[in-house]
C-alpha cells in the first residue's frame, strides 16, 4: 500500500494514521513517491518518520531519483533509513518523467539518463560498502543494518530501462497505466531474461496502479480528480481523455479478481496506490487482501 503522498492538505495526524494502518494490516510494504515540484512531503525526512511510526512492514520507495541528490548525501540518508527501521528498507530508483523537478534543485538534465542513475548507484555502493570516498578519517557513516545497503529496485514502464538496470537492480518496481496483464508479462519476461543473462537470481517483479474503491462512478471520478490534479504537467484535456482507462475503479471483490490476475503471471508485489487520503480506502483494500491471502482460497 501506498502511501496518500500526492493528496492535498496533508498533516502529520493523516500520515501517521496511514502508515499505522498499513503496518498493522495484511500489507507485505509500505510505499511512496518523490516529486520536487510539487507539494508533497519531502521523501527522505518522511523516511525517517515513517520508520519511527512502523515496526512490521518493509518501507519501499517507490521511486527516488537519485540524480536530484547529491549521491553521497543519499547514501547516507538511504543507511540512515534503513538503521532506524531496523533494516526494512527497499529503495526503488528511477530517472523521473518532469524536467521541472530537475529544474526545481538545479539538477543537470543531461544526467536524466539510465547512465546518470547508475553512476549515482555506483557511489552510494561504495558508501554502503564502507569504502572512503575522500581522503576523510572514517568512511561516511552510519553503514546501513542491511549488509551492501538496502535492496535496489528499477522504477520504469519501459524494455530498454530494464535492460540496463540488470547489472545493479535486484528487481522492478513497475507501473501499469491501464492494467493489461498481458502487456505486464512481457515487460517481466524482459526482466527475466535480462538477469539470467546477467547471471543473477530471478528479478524481484513489482507493479503498481492508481486505485479507488468504491461502488459507481463514484470511485471513477475519484481516480480522474487525482489524475487530473498529479498530472499538472500534462494538459488537462490530454489528461480528461485518459482518465477513463487508467488505473483502477471498482469494488471489493473486483479488486480481488485483480490480484489473481497479477498472480497469475508471477508478479511478486503490487503496489496499490491510492487517489485519495480516505483512510477507509485502506482498510477496504485490507479485507480484499487478507481474503486473497487466506490459506481457504485454494480449496
Amino acid at each position: 500500500m501506498t502511501m496518500p503522498v500526492m493528496e492535498p492538505n496533508l498533516d502529520a495526524a493523516t500520515l501517521r494514521a496511514w502508515a499505522q494502518a498499513i503496518d498493522d494490516g495484511p500489507f507485505s510494504s509500505l510505499c511512496w513517491g518523490e516529486r520536487i515540484a510539487f507539494d508533497n512531503p519531502e521523501s527522505l525526512t518522511l523516511l525517517g518518520a515513517l520508520a519511527a511510526w512502523t515496526e512490521r512492514v518493509r518501507l519501499v520507495t517507490t521511486v527516488v531519483v537519485p540524480q536530484l541528490h547529491d549521491p553521497v548525501m543519499l547514501a547516507k540518508a538511504l543507511a540512515t533509513g534503513d538503521m532506524l527501521s531496523g533494516g526494512r528498507l527497499t529503495v526503488g530508483l528511477g530517472v523521473g518523467g518532469r524536467h521541472e523537478d530537475y529544474h526545481a534543485v538545479g539538477a543537470d538534465l543531461a544526467t536524466q539518463t539510465m547512465r546518470g542513475m547508475a553512476d549515482s548507484v555506483a557511489v552510494m555502493r561504495r558508501i554502503w560498502a564502507g569504502e572512503k570516498v575522500t581522503d576523510s578519517i572514517v568512511p561516511v557513516g552510519p553503514p546501513p543494518l542491511q549488509a551492501g545497503g538496502p535492496r535496489l529496485l528499477v522504477g520504469t514502464i519501459g524494455p530498454k530501462t530494464v535492460r540496463s538496470a540488470a547489472a545493479w537492480a535486484e528487481g522492478l518496481a513497475g507501473m501499469t497505466l491501464d492494467l493489461d496483464v498481458d502487456k505486464e508479462n512481457a515487460l517481466f519476461d524482459v526482466a527475466r531474461t535480462a538477469w539470467a543473462q546477467a547471471g543473477k537470481q530471478s528479478p524481484h517483479l513489482a507493479t503498481s496502479f492508481w486505485f479507488a474503491i468504491g461502488d459507481g462512478d463514484d470511485a471513477r471520478a475519484q481516480v480522474h480528480n487525482h489524475l487530473r490534479r498529479y498530472m499538472n504537467w500534462i494538459p488537462a484535456e490530454y489528461v480528461d481523455a485518459m482518465a477513463p482507462t487508467t488505473g483502477w475503479a471498482g469494488t471489493e471483490a473486483q479488486l480481488l479478481e485483480v490480484l489473481r490476475g497479477f498472480e497469475a503471471i508471477g508478479t511478486d508485489e503490487i503496489h496499490l496506490i491510492p487517489t485519495s487520503s480516505d483512510i477507509d480506502q485502506v482498510r477496504r483494500v485490507a479485507g480484499v487482501v487478507e481474503e486473497f491471502q487466506s490459506p481457504q482460497r485454494a480449496s
